[in-house]
């Protein structure tokens, strides 16, 4: 059911691959609640996925960006606002990537290199949108960035070696940019910590499977879908969160503060 939450508000969405994606899922529902919406992702990333298919049931443009380029964020923004014939209300990154973790490099064996290029993609992209919007001035007054984060940034998930500094690092940036763009102009930028999704990316960590299955038996409400967590990104894009900044916001079924449950008091009984 549609609320008419984001009618009017014009957006850029961040890292839709496929159907399984929480940018795929929120950039439907912007739309479903009377944004318009323009679509991005790495070239790379463009190939891989399906992201034309989105485009034409969104009727979205589909601008390709390289997130850590300057060049191709600048093109990006100024060609959006050319687009909407104005200003951008709201941004969703979704971006994340770790070549340590593709490889099945163990954290204390990590490839550097890897892990500067993971820091690029996950973390510091985040600060280049955030930077290129600010210098074009290309958010209007109260508008809204989320990027999508995960819980290993304050608690140890071993196989999620460094993409865990590069989400502690995001949300670092969230809210120090969180500040600065609140006094400039009323953005507002948040973090949602999101329970593990079934992904095409997420599914590339090993043990998902095994994250998945705790997490849901941890979590009073169980684990959060990507479809809810489009809807809670959705809320954060509308007005009704304006006094809402520099945030990092677990949406996870209630795991975050569950320090133990009886489903796996039970399990481990068993063993």
């Amino acid at each position: 059911m549609a609320h008419n939450l984001l009618q009017g508000k014009k957006g850029i969405i961040f890292g839709a691959l496929d159907e399984n994606s929480i940018a795929w899922k929120t950039a439907e529902r912007c739309v479903q609640e009377g944004a318009e919406i323009v679509l991005t992702n790495a070239p790379i990333a463009m190939r891989m996925g399906e992201i034309n298919k989105l485009a034409a049931a969104c009727n979205a443009p589909v601008i390709p960006a390289d997130a850590t380029s300057l060049e191709d964020l600048n093109n990006l923004f100024t060609k959006a606002m050319e687009h909407f014939g104005g200003k951008i209300d709201f941004i969703l990154h979704s971006i994340g990537m770790s070549v340590n973790v593709r490889k099945g490099k163990p954290y204390t064996d990590l490839d550097y290199d890897f892990f500067h290029k993971g820091l690029d993609v996950s973390a510091l992209s985040l600060h280049r949108v955030l930077q290129t919007a600010y210098k074009l001035d290309a958010l209007n007054e109260w508008g809204s960035v989320v990027a999508l984060t995960y819980i290993a940034a304050q608690r140890i998930f071993p196989d999620y070696s460094d993409m865990a500094d590069a989400k502690s690092l995001l949300e670092s940036i969230s809210r120090s940019f969180g500040y600065h763009y609140g006094i400039k102009n009323k953005v507002r930028i948040n973090t949602i910590s999101q329970s593990p999704t079934r992904t095409t990316a997420g599914s590339g960590v090993k043990g998902f499977n095994g994250f998945i299955s705790y997490a849901e038996k941890m979590s009073p409400l169980g684990n959060a879908t990507a479809d809810q967590c489009a809807d809670y990104t959705v809320t954060l894009f509308s007005d009704y969160t304006r006094m809402v900044t520099m945030q990092n916001l677990f949406h996870d079924g209630g795991f975050s503060f569950t320090g133990i449950s009886y489903p796996v008091m039970e399990q481990m009984e068993k063993e």
